[in-house]
């Protein structure tokens, strides 16, 4: 129960976290959609770099399958700890336009989503194109310092031929409107290839070796409400005023192939892994925008352009090899899981337990 408690309040940290941060978000839409789309992509890149390698984490500890229609139920959560390299960025070579510029030149460094909680980061200027500043803001604070958690739930049924199939599940959970909406849905494939090879005189190896795949995907969506900028009006006619329908809408989808290698010593099993990790990274705010674009100083008048969808962000977050280490202690019906992973220079600890026959 203790680990069932762990694994939600990741999971409503993580939406809480992730809210947080699209309310800064926010603040980045008055750059523009291009300078915008650079920032938020600098900001989230950790977030979208943990979730990939998170959801990649706890598929399995041991490269033994299950009987046939044998099973277990597992409920893990995975703290993916970001570098120090990835918890700041210099907003100086993101590659912004000149209409968006730090207000003090010696103040170019922010923290990202995994970077300090405790204070904003730099004041920025916005101008227009005859160089009036339009409106300034302040690039948010870091959300989870140095951390990003992924809890999985999820459930391994076995098959025939030293194989077992895993299906992970979220329900899409409307947790509030201020949080917005969690969903994850995922699968896998474990075959122990060491019984081919050696059958029922297995026994007699001192290890076991399975391959695997997996694939996961979460989904996020909460509705946003921007609106134009107090004192601000349309550039023109041609501008929108309907701003129904405004919502920020993610989705990470992982992969992850790896080789397993495990000895079972009575109920203790460790393991060692070496694998593929893959992760994609799709995030846009969808709907109508106003974003101030310009202004007449002399009579203080602000002006807005509506832009549609002004910032889509498609990156692959996550390539590269992956390492892992855990065990595994089975019992006569509980489980108990924990492992310790590198992968892109970030390090990851998970933990859960489960139950089965």
């Amino acid at each position: 129960m203790k680990n069932k408690f762990l694994a939600l309040t990741a999971f409503f940290l993580l939406a809480a976290s992730i809210t947080k941060a699209q309310n800064g978000f926010d603040e980045l839409l008055k750059s523009g959609p291009a300078d915008a789309t650079k920032l938020v992509d600098a900001y989230g890149r950790p977030l979208f770099k943990g979730l990939g390698l998170g959801m990649n984490s706890g598929w399995t500890n041991t490269a033994q399958t299950n009987g046939l229609l044998h099973f277990d139920l597992r409920i893990t959560a995975t703290a993916v700890f970001v570098p120090q390299s990835d918890r700041t960025f210099d907003v100086t070579k993101i590659g912004l336009s000149n209409s968006v510029r730090p207000d003090n030149a010696s103040n170019t460094i922010a923290p990202t989503f995994s970077g300090n909680t405790k204070t904003d980061g730099p004041l920025m200027n916005v101008y227009d194109n005859n160089g009036n500043k339009v409106t300034s803001f302040n690039l948010p604070s870091g959300q989870l310092s140095s951390v990003v958690p992924a809890p999985q739930l999820q459930l391994t049924v076995g098959l025939i031929q030293n194989t077992d199939v895993t299906v992970r599940a979220i329900p899409k959970v409307k947790v509030s409107d201020d949080i917005g909406s969690i969903s994850m849905l995922g699968f896998g494939i474990k075959h122990n290839v060491m019984k081919d090879f050696f059958g029922s005189a297995g026994q007699i190896v001192p290890f076991d070796l399975a391959l695997a795949f997996s694939y996961n995907k979460l989904n996020y969506n909460k509705s946003l409400n921007v609106q134009p900028e107090n004192g601000a009006v349309p550039a023109d006619a041609q501008q929108s005023n309907d701003f129904s329908g405004q919502a920020i809408d993610g989705h990470v989808n992982s992969f992850l192939f790896e080789a397993i290698f495990s000895k079972q010593i009575l109920f203790f099993t460790p393991y060692i892994a070496a694998g593929y990790n893959t992760a994609k990274t799709d995030v846009s705010l969808i709907g109508n925008y106003p974003i101030t674009s310009n202004t007449v100083p002399i009579v203080n008048q602000k002006f807005y352009t509506t832009y549609n969808n002004p910032v889509t962000i498609n990156e692959r977050s996550v390539n590269g090899m992956s390492a892992e280490i855990g065990f595994q202690l089975k019992l006569p019906i509980f489980r108990f899981y924990a492992s310790y992973g590198v992968a892109a220079s970030y390090s990851m600890v998970n933990a859960g337990i489960g139950f089965g026959i």
